[in-house]
């Protein structure tokens, strides 16, 4: 069942630098300030990604479970099944701000990244505390960074392009609050995208948070504790990683799994939860944190959902916010099979053949 619950300045450049000469000039350029906003066009299919996405530290990525290449793989399959026929059709965000992720995130947590030791805690790679900080921001911080500029960008083509859906193939960081990372998750690409909406002047006022990683989404649960213009449903398993009692607090609407859920149990509550959620909240945006550690033999989500089951789930969620012209952006999240990437790419093909994601042909 799911459970109806009551909510309640200038900085040191080298922590957003590449570690190059090059970036380092392109920082001194732009002095930090906001990045000009790339043009939204209907004419562009709404897919966010560039290969900078990919996470790189000489195989030491190999030491966690999650696919650190999994963004550039569900790009090329969606090139081989006919969805992206050039880069050109689909966007390629650059790569956020410190300007901007001052919008959110405190000076000291930014800083707390220019140590090596921090990073790895978030990471989750203990091997990282060794590697010079400024290869840990090349290779790890700036992807990530990228992957929230796309997350940002993504939302505003859901909002602007009156095609009414985004799909970001990278982002989800829901265990990164304002200022604490972990679990992965180092920038908050949701508080940040819930407050870049809610301040963008276009009438969104009801954001709804559909959060279907296998994991409870504590990070931006802590930071949107007390804004009563955000309701978040969140279906989790409730017995791993994070189980944060405080931004449990938070959650509008908290739907607990218990480990080796299997699609019929799942679905189902899925389909009662969000209707009842979208019936009371009247949402006027969704942000769908679209996780697939939810795959049965996932080393850490332990639930028993098959490829079939999450192409069911996705094409659901779709379809409840386009029958309502509720514009909708998905963030992958978590995922942490290596077949994650062929079942998001297939459930993206099955959302066009089902005429989910109008103007792709």
């Amino acid at each position: 069942m799911c459970f109806r619950l009551n909510g309640a300045a200038s900085a040191d450049q080298s922590s957003m630098s590449s570690g190059t000469d090059e970036d380092d000039k392109e920082d001194e350029a732009t002095g930090g300030k906001l990045t000009a906003e790339l043009p939204i066009s209907r004419d562009r299919i709404p897919i966010v990604y560039r290969p900078e996405y990919g996470v790189r530290f000489l195989g030491l990525q190999k030491l966690h479970p999650f696919d650190a290449a999994k963004g550039g793989n569900i790009y090329r399959l969606l090139k081989t099944n006919g969805l992206i026929q050039t880069d050109g059709d689909v966007y390629a965000p650059n790569e956020i701000t410190l300007e901007e992720l001052l919008a959110v995130h405190t000076q000291r947590y930014i800083d707390s990244l220019k140590w090596s030791l921090n990073v790895a805690k978030i990471a989750e790679i203990p091997p990282l505390l060794f590697v010079p900080n400024c290869f840990v921001q090349r290779s790890y911080l700036r992807p990530m960074r990228y992957q929230t500029g796309g997350s940002l960008l993504a939302a505003r083509a859901a909002l602007e392009s009156g095609l009414g859906w985004a799909i970001n193939l990278g982002g989800g960081f829901h265990h990164c609050s304002a200022d604490r990372g972990g679990g992965f998750c180092p920038y908050a690409d949701i508080t940040l995208a819930v407050k870049m909406l809610l301040s963008s002047g276009k009438g969104i006022e009801r954001i709804l948070i559909v959060d279907l990683d296998a994991h409870q989404g504590n990070g931006y649960e802590r930071d949107l504790m007390e804004d009563r213009r955000v309701f978040i449903l969140d279906m989790y398993n409730y017995r791993i990683y994070p189980r944060d009692q405080h931004a449990k607090l938070a959650i509008r609407r908290a739907v607990e799994l218990k480990p080796h859920t299997d699609d019929e149990e799942y679905l189902r509550k899925l389909k009662h939860c969000l209707s009842q959620s979208i019936a009371e909240f009247e949402p006027n945006f969704i942000i769908y944190n679209a996780g697939t550690d939810i795959l049965k033999g996932d080393p850490l989500g332990l639930l028993d959902i098959t490829p079939e089951g999450v192409v069911e789930r996705d094409e659901f969620v779709f379809r409840s916010a386009l029958e309502r012209s509720i514009p909708l952006v998905m963030l992958l999240s978590g995922g942490y099979l290596r077949s994650s990437a062929r079942v998001i790419a297939n459930s993206i093909v099955n959302l066009r053949d089902k005429a989910l994601l109008p103007t792709v042909q």
